[in-house]
Order: structure tokens, then C-alpha cells, then sequence
């Protein structure tokens, strides 16, 4: 499987001159960049990180719909908690192209397999997975399902609602390693979209959280979600420091590692709320 950085980076063109930028242009570069969903046959616009982050909580209501949909049918036909929650997630895998997984196994295999910033990044950049990039990808989507499964017993509409507030948030709130740190290296998706502004990521975020509160709080409360917001920023911030530490910079698999860690950081939170 291929890194982020060349998933996202090698497959886009420059946009034709008669493109015109707008919220409609927005959202099929934020799907495009994010899923593997239809967008039309038009060439890809080079990815511009301010213009994604700002429509990317709607692209991940989309991207979010199908694996919550199997969530509810699954339930409603009363299969098995465990089996549902594992297929919903492998609708998420399909539908994103694991990039978030992928990008986690990547940034496990670099981060903690090289000793010099030079030899992590050159690991980054191998689309193959050591040992620790083949844990990583188990252990999320482990845990993404023992959490899917725990909310689906207690109500399947809320673990899927909830499902989509944490999406919402995690790919939001994954981004602010590329607007708190430069691109680690010249080439590749971070290097390519360029740094994201705060103005930019900031707009993301407060729509992202609006979003996520009309889905959760229903079912977490108002405080539920202020817990989650508050740990999924201690996790945002503790990624940046390590990856500054580590790397000097971000990477397109940085941010989608942050992405998956914001993920399995809220699910947690939520169940552990949820259940009581």
C-alpha cells in the first residue's frame, strides 16, 4: 500500500484554467483527497490545504455516511455487535483507502524504527510496513471495533451518530500538525498542499465541532463532548511536540497517523461515557 504522502501527492494535476473555486470545488478536493468516493471525471485541482480544511467537515459527513449506514443495518438485523462493528470498519477502509490507517503504520514504522531525523523520514517514505507499522494498523482497527461494538450494544443510533461526530473531529482536528509545523521535506502531500493558515484551520474546526455536537451531544451530553474535545487536543498537541522532536516537521503520514489517534482517542472517551 502506498504512503499518504504519494497517494495524495503524485495523483493530482493542475487544475484546468476555467476552474473556478468555490464550496462545490471545495468538497470534490476534500473527497478526493480524503476517500475514495466518486467525484466526477474532471482533472484533480493541485490540493490546497486552506481550501480543504475549511469544507472538510461536510466531506467527512459524506465520506462518514456509508460505514455509519452499515453500523445501523447491521444492528437492525441483529447481527452480532462484534461482527458489525468489524464490517463497518472495513466499509471505512474501503471508502478512505485506509488512509489513515496506512499513514499510522507508516509514521509507527518511522518514528520508532530510525535513530537520526534523516533515517525516519527515508522510512516514512517506504510504502512497505515493518513490525510495528503491522501492529499499529491490528491495534487500531482492534480497538476502533471493540469501541464500535461496546456503543452498538448500547444503542446502535448512537454509536453511529457518535461514529460520525468522532469522524467529523478526528479529520479536522488531524490537521493542525500541518498548521502548527513546516513540511519535513520538500516533496510529497504536505510539501505539495503547503502549510495550512491558522484562520483556515480554525474555521475547519469550529464548523467540524458544531457538526460533532449536534450528532453527540443527544446521546453524551454537552460535557461528554467537551471531554472528548479536551483529550483529543492533549493528543493533537502531544503528536506535534514528538513528530517537532523526532522529524522537525510533518509529513502527509503524520497527519493522517494524528487522524487515527484522534479517532480511537475519542471512541474511547465516548464509550467510557456512553456506558457510564
Amino acid at each position: 500500500m502506498r504512503d499518504a504522502d504519494n497517494r495524495n501527492g503524485s495523483n493530482s494535476e493542475p487544475a484546468p484554467a476555467h476552474d473556478r473555486r468555490g464550496p462545490a470545488a471545495d468538497l470534490i478536493m476534500a473527497l478526493r483527497f480524503f476517500s475514495r468516493l466518486p467525484t466526477g471525471r474532471k482533472l484533480h485541482a493541485v490540493p490546497d490545504l486552506d481550501r480543504i480544511s475549511r469544507i472538510l467537515p461536510l466531506a467527512s459527513l459524506l465520506i462518514g455516511i456509508g460505514p455509519a449506514g452499515v453500523l445501523v443495518l447491521g444492528v437492525a438485523g441483529g447481527i452480532s455487535p462484534l461482527f458489525v462493528a468489524i464490517a463497518a470498519a472495513a466499509c471505512s477502509a474501503i471508502v478512505t483507502g485506509a488512509m489513515s490507517e496506512d499513514a499510522a503504520a507508516d509514521a509507527a514504522d518511522g518514528l520508532f524504527g530510525g535513530n537520526t531525523a534523516e533515517r525516519r523520514l527515508e522510512i516514512l517514505k517506504d510504502s512497505r510496513h515493518g513490525t510495528y507499522g503491522v501492529l499499529t494498523i491490528v491495534f487500531i482497527v482492534g480497538l476502533k471495533a471493540a469501541a464500535l461494538s461496546t456503543l452498538i450494544v448500547q444503542s446502535g443510533m448512537a454509536a453511529a451518530m457518535i461514529w460520525l461526530a468522532v469522524g467529523v473531529i478526528a479529520r479536522s482536528g488531524g490537521l493542525y500538525i500541518a498548521m502548527a509545523l513546516p513540511p519535513a521535506r520538500s516533496s510529497g502531500a504536505s510539501a505539495t498542499v503547503g502549510q495550512l493558515s491558522w484562520n483556515a484551520f480554525t474555521l475547519g474546526l469550529v464548523f467540524a465541532l458544531a457538526i460533532a455536537a449536534v450528532l453527540s451531544v443527544p446521546f453524551a451530553g454537552p460535557l461528554g463532548l467537551i471531554i472528548g474535545v479536551t483529550i483529543a487536543a492533549l493528543v493533537a498537541l502531544g503528536w506535534t511536540r514528538l513528530c517537532d522532536r523526532l522529524v522537525s516537521g510533518q509529513t502527509g503520514d503524520l497527519i493522517g497517523a494524528l487522524q487515527a489517534l484522534l479517532e480511537i482517542a475519542l471512541l474511547a472517551t465516548f464509550m467510557r461515557i456512553v456506558t457510564g
